[in-house]
């Protein structure tokens, strides 16, 4: 009997979509807290060829650029989905519920354009895929729209998962 094949890896998944879900700012948008972007071009590199769809779950929340920076508290974006963490600004401002509409937006952007893998600016607290701020310090786990993309299925790689050696 033949043994099941193992799942992709995000890596490969990436290699054989033809949709792919990105962070707008690694795309080159001035969607930032800071209103800049983190173009990256290893990234539109590995993006070649593909469907791209942008997305910046805190714009799409309605949050300002510029904005004050907000952190994870209480928890990683797992838990801020399940309501046992939240999100703030750095001055102290409740934004759990932009964050949240924001990754259920991303969510449906994916679904909508039929995007099965996304690339994320790792270290948001929207977009983190392996380290994200929880109260103030860096810890391993993901941001908010990444933990909401994870649940559906998505595969994700940060930005930095696509850095050259």
């Amino acid at each position: 009997m033949p043994t099941p094949a193992s799942p992709p890896t995000p890596l490969e998944s990436l290699r054989q979509a033809r949709v792919v879900l990105c962070s707008a700012c690694l795309l080159g948008f001035d969607c930032r807290y800071d209103a800049l972007d983190k173009r990256a071009p290893h990234v539109l590199e590995a993006l070649a060829g593909k469907e791209v769809v942008p997305v910046c779950p805190e714009v799409a929340g309605g949050l300002s650029v510029p904005r004050t920076p907000a952190d994870l508290a209480g928890g990683t974006g797992g838990a801020v989905l399940d309501g046992t963490a939240r999100v703030a600004t750095r001055e102290g401002r409740d934004v759990t519920a932009a964050f949240a509409q924001g990754a259920t937006l991303a969510l449906a952007a994916a679904r909508r354009y039929g995007a099965g893998v996304a690339v994320l600016k790792e270290g948001s607290p929207s977009c983190g895929t392996h380290r994200v701020m929880v109260d103030g310090a860096s810890v391993a786990g993901r941001g908010v729209a990444a933990a909401a993309l994870e649940r559906a299925g998505v595969a994700l790689l940060s930005d930095e998962d696509l850095e050259q050696p």
